[in-house]
Parts: C-alpha cells; structure tokens; sequence
C-alpha cells in the first residue's frame, strides 16, 4: 500500500520551518511521502546557512521565486513566497497529487508587507474554496476549536451572533460527530446571570438548538471561563469551543505547546499546521523543535484514511 503524499508547505524562510522540514525529513520520509513546495534555489540556500546537507530523496515541487534569506527579519519577498509555497501546496492537493496539506509557520507582517489581504492561513483558505473553515488547536489530550480569531478583542463581543454562531456549531459537529463539546462563555463568571454582560444568552441559545439540529447534547455550557481548562473539565471533555484566540490557546499552549498543532476543519481539502510561529529569534540556529511538525504530519495522514 503506497503512502500518503503529503505537500509541505515551507513557511516564511527567515523563520525555522525549513530547518524543521530538514531535521524532521529522514523520520517524516518513513510515515509519508512528502513533498516540499520549494525550489532548488531557495533551498540549498537555507541549507548552506544551517551546515545540513539535502537529503538524496528529498522530493521538491518548484515554486518560483528567488531572495536573499535574512535569518530572523520580517521581509515582503520572504512573506509573498510564503504565500506562493501554500498556494502551489494547495494545488497539488486540488489536482489529487498530494493527500493533504501541512503548512510550516508564516509571518502576517511579512505577509502584510507583501501586499497580501489575509491574516493567515485560514483566512485564506475560507477565501479560496468559499467555506466557513473553522480553527482548531491541540493534541490527543485536548483540542481548542476558535469561535473568532485573529479580530481585535474590543470586536470580539459584537461578533456573537446567534445565527453565525449556531451555524458554527453545526460545522464543527461534522467534523467532531459523537464526542461531546464544552463551550465557554465570553464574561467573566460566564455573565452571572447578565450581571456582567448578555452575550452569554445568545451562546445559551444558539447551544440549544444545535443540540436540536444534531439531535442530542453535544455542545454544553456556557462554561465558566476561568474554570474551564482545570483537570475537572478536561477529563470530562476533550474537545473545547473557546470565543477568541487567546481564551482557547493561553491554556492550551501552557499545558501543550511543544506537541499541539493546528487543523483546519469544514474544508474540501486536509490541512494541518504547526501550532507555533516562525521563531524567528532562534531561526538558523538548529535549536527549533519538531515534534509539533511531526504530529502534524501524523494527523493529517489519519485523516486521509
């Protein structure tokens, strides 16, 4: 049975992906078979200013574009070949000749830099295949699933809809079927009853009639925040909905920083992602990590079975 071919896209090259694609390719190479969205320019330039040799059976898929590496700077053209990495990464997927997508870490400033509109990689991706991709963040342990994400905090409140809500509770029952989901309030204390705020009532009832729709209680709360990720609620729920960015990933990325990654649900394509950013104080150093890479790698290929 052929193993799954799994594009990589590398990433911003000021920061650590690529390191990380090289360091991690002799054990990645036994679990799939990658390939790099890169050219062989760009390459052995990251690869002379890290001392690593290529390996023999290190499979590219060429992107064009050719810069001048600068190891931890914010840089436009480092920021568009980023772009143009997961953009081919995405098409070799689209064209069946790749199973899944893994995406090394971008840099939105140099994204910004670049000209590009997106904050991200899953802003992105809702734009190309016109679906509502949903965030979520973790490990086996525990996964953080982002009702809002990369939006201001003062925005964060009026963005709680009850239809756009319950719509997202909807999308994420597809991915995540029988298990059941603990959803934080927004307030502190959860709104203690609207002493503190009223956006808890709209969650309340948007939690009611998904759990209609899907036909038992799968999503339960709101929870209280503060009290959300204690071990009393995580050994009773695997799988939470956090209301912005850092409610859901300041807990997780205490407790699980080195092994989480990022899955993009609600899409025609698998993409996952490592759960940290380009690093770019330690890039070229040899000190980045893999195992978020290669968790990564592992799920995205369960997915494609």
């Amino acid at each position: 049975m052929s193993k799954p071919r799994i594009a990589i896209s590398v990433g911003d090259l000021n920061g650590v992906g690529i390191e990380i694609a090289l360091k991690a390719h002799e054990e990645v190479s036994k679990l799939c078979s990658p390939i790099y969205c890169i050219n062989s320019y760009m390459l052995n330039q990251a690869s002379t200013l890290l001392g690593y040799d290529i390996p023999s059976n290190f499979e590219i898929s060429e992107v064009s574009g050719e810069f001048t590496i600068k190891k931890g700077c914010v840089d436009k053209d480092s920021g568009k070949f980023s772009y143009d990495s997961f953009m081919h990464a995405i098409s070799l997927c689209e064209q069946k000749k790749a199973d899944a997508v893994v995406t090394m870490p971008i840099h939105k400033e140099a994204w910004m830099l670049a000209g590009l509109k997106y904050k991200g990689h899953t802003d992105l991706l809702r734009e190309h295949f016109k679906k509502d991709a949903i965030m979520m963040l973790g490990c086996e342990k525990m996964f953080v699933a982002l009702f809002t994400e990369h939006i201001p905090l003062k925005d964060v409140a009026s963005s709680i809809k009850y239809k756009r809500l319950k719509q997202f509770f909807l999308d994420f029952h597809n991915s995540v079927q029988n298990e059941k989901v603990a959803v934080l309030g927004l307030n502190p204390h959860a709104g203690d009853n609207g002493v503190l705020g009223h956006e808890e009532l709209i969650i309340t009832k948007a939690i009611k009639s998904a759990n209609n729709k899907v036909g038992f209680e799968q999503f339960i709360g709101p929870i209280v925040p503060d009290i959300a990720f204690t071990p009393h609620f995580r050994d009773k729920y695997r799988y939470f909905i956090a209301m912005y960015h850092d409610q859901g990933l300041a807990p997780l990325k205490a407790l699980y920083f080195d092994e989480s990654i990022n899955v993009s649900l609600n899409l025609p394509i698998i993409r996952t992602s490592v759960d940290h950013g380009t690093a770019f104080d330690i890039a070229y150093e040899g000190k980045a990590k893999t195992l978020s890479y290669i968790n990564a790698i592992k799920s995205a290929i369960s997915l494609t079975i």
